[in-house]
């Protein structure tokens, strides 16, 4: 166990949060808290633009909830921080796009947590489940989000078996975006980072409120508050130097310089 159980990374304008908590990077209450205040640090700081998440070693990326804290004492409806079970499934006004980087292992909360990001690249050797049913809990996260990103009958079946399955059939269901060689996956991911960071985070902003406010609308209402400017984001977005540009860049044909305002 290590008292220091998130790592973050700095560079340039990617964030890079590291769950490093021996054996199994489990999340336990002190820990959410931390990640949540992590993740806030990244939502509020202007200079990051792009976030990757991943987890410490090679076995494991997060097997989700400490169950030894719990049977300690940690109440499993306790006080996970200001984001929620792993700092992001809840994060208000998370406009900015977060990379998970699964090394490994990644189930129940951990799988929860993974799908909190917006994009999920895995190692060849990682493998996924919902394993709560097997302790008499519920996947609560994962109920909402799995059924809406897989196939209802897949999705189902890994939430009343706790079936595992392999990097190989995740990316088969789209549940991830690609499968990269476990020596490679980071390499890779900063790559990905890299390339989101150096786009319009004015534009990500925009996307990620509005995919977000969406799903819970019809097209007309969604399309009608984009129209009339009803979102921050949008709004901003609009009104921005970034908008101005973008048109001009292409007009003189150059690459953008993107400031964010």
């Amino acid at each position: 166990m290590t008292d220091n159980p998130i790592k973050t990374t700095r560079r340039g304008a990617v964030f890079e949060v590291t769950l490093d908590r021996p054996k199994a990077n489990a999340i336990d209450l002190k820990t959410s808290r931390i990640m949540g205040d992590v993740f806030q640090e990244f939502r509020d700081d202007p200079e990051l633009r792009v976030a990757i998440i991943t987890g410490g070693g090679e076995k494991f990326f997060c097997p989700g909830w400490d169950l030894k804290a719990a049977a300690d004492g940690d109440a499993v409806d306790g006080d996970y921080g200001v984001g929620g079970f792993g700092g992001i499934q809840e994060m208000r006004a998370m406009n900015k796009p977060i990379i998970a980087a699964v090394n490994g292992i990644c189930c129940g909360g951990g799988l929860e947590l993974a799908l909190s990001a917006d994009i999920i690249l895995a190692a060849d050797h990682a493998s996924f489940a919902l394993p709560e049913i097997r302790s008499g809990t519920v996947a609560d996260a994962a109920s909402v989000k799995l059924p809406k990103r897989i196939p209802y009958h897949v999705a189902m079946e890994m939430l009343l078996t706790g079936r595992w399955i392999n990097a190989e059939e995740a990316a088969r269901w789209g549940m991830i975006n690609r499968i990269i060689p476990g020596p490679q996956l980071m390499d890779e991911t900063r790559a990905l980072a890299d390339h989101l960071a150096s786009g319009p985070p004015l534009v990500y902003a925009a996307i990620k409120e509005i995919v977000r406010e969406a799903e819970a609308m019809t097209f007309q209402d969604a399309m009608n508050r984009i129209t009339q400017r009803q979102f921050g984001t949008v709004d901003a977005l609009y009104a921005s130097e970034d908008q101005m540009e973008g048109a001009r860049a292409f007009a003189e044909k150059r690459d953008p310089v993107w400031k964010g305002k």
